[in-house]
């Protein structure tokens, strides 16, 4: 059986190694996100039903456009509609 003595050193190198590794896994590339997301991609984002996105296209609480039979939703404007609903209670709470 041989004896490795570990110095400080090799534990710094050992650390700033970790941290580099863990800062590559953890990061996260930009996502190329579409402008425009048919409906059962709304759905599937926001988890709610047809019934429901229906509702919420009718009721004008999310904009969208129709070309032919289908039906676009835009993301930005689904993004502003879920950061204009937030609860300032919520927010305060999560500070």
């Amino acid at each position: 059986m041989s004896i490795e003595i570990v110095t400080k050193e090799d534990l710094q190198h050992f650390r700033r190694q970790l941290l580099e590794d863990l800062q590559e896994i953890l990061k996260i590339e930009p996502q190329i996100q579409k402008e425009w997301l048919k409906g059962n991609e709304v759905r599937q984002l926001l988890k709610i039903s047809t019934g429901t996105l229906q509702n919420l296209r009718l009721n004008g609480t999310l904009p969208f456009t129709k070309i032919g039979g289908i039906i676009f939703y835009n993301a930005k404007g689904i993004d502003a509609l879920l950061n204009g609903n937030l609860n300032k209670k919520q927010l305060n709470s999560k500070r």
